[in-house]
């Protein structure tokens, strides 16, 4: 039977984001593998956060490139990315909380550029009145991805459900974010 790697790197995102520790074994555990499989796929840990890392962040930019950030109506465009990102939110949590990413210069300049894309949407979308002004377009950046990797862990505890987190995270994040207009 054939290994799938972005099913490894997921299972390895899903435990790595809650317990940033966990050894080898438990990773290959929960991906269905043995630890042997494992290893010689990733040939170490450092090789596999690296790989996680990498495949999350291609997640990401492949869903900021889906989404189509600079053009459209702003807040349908953040229904779009959401869509996309939910099913991936776990790779989000990662992200967040991964900090030994940020030390690896190619993960690093790949997460800025990232960044970079959704604070200029962001700014797009307070330039053409649709975003509150008093809020930077770096926070609103910020608090976007920050809620996305709070939907994962929400819906890998069990405390919402799967079906309903895209609107959760849509409505919590447009109602906060949306300009108010008297």
């Amino acid at each position: 039977m054939a290994i799938d790697p972005d099913s490894v790197l997921k299972s390895a995102a899903d435990v790595l984001s809650r317990n940033p520790t966990a050894h080898l074994d438990e990773i290959a555990r929960a991906a269905g593998i043995s630890r042997a499989s494992l290893h010689r796929i990733f040939p170490g840990r450092e090789a596999l956060l690296h790989e996680v890392g990498m495949f999350a962040l291609r997640r990401y930019r492949d869903a900021l490139d889906t989404a189509d950030l600079e053009h459209g109506d702003t807040e349908e465009t953040v229904r779009r990315l959401v869509e996309l990102l939910v099913p991936d939110a776990m790779l989000c949590a990662f992200l967040a909380g991964e900090n030994q990413l940020y030390d690896n210069p190619e993960l690093s300049e790949l997460w800025d550029r990232l960044g970079d894309r959704m604070r200029a949407f962001f700014l797009r979308g307070q330039q053409e009145g649709r975003f509150r002004i008093e809020l930077s377009a770096g926070w609103l950046a910020e608090s976007f991805f920050a809620l996305v990797a709070g939907i994962g862990w929400a819906v890998q505890d069990g405390r919402l459900a799967p079906r309903e987190s895209a609107q959760a995270l849509t409505e919590l994040f447009l109602g906060g974010a949306a300009r108010k207009t008297a």
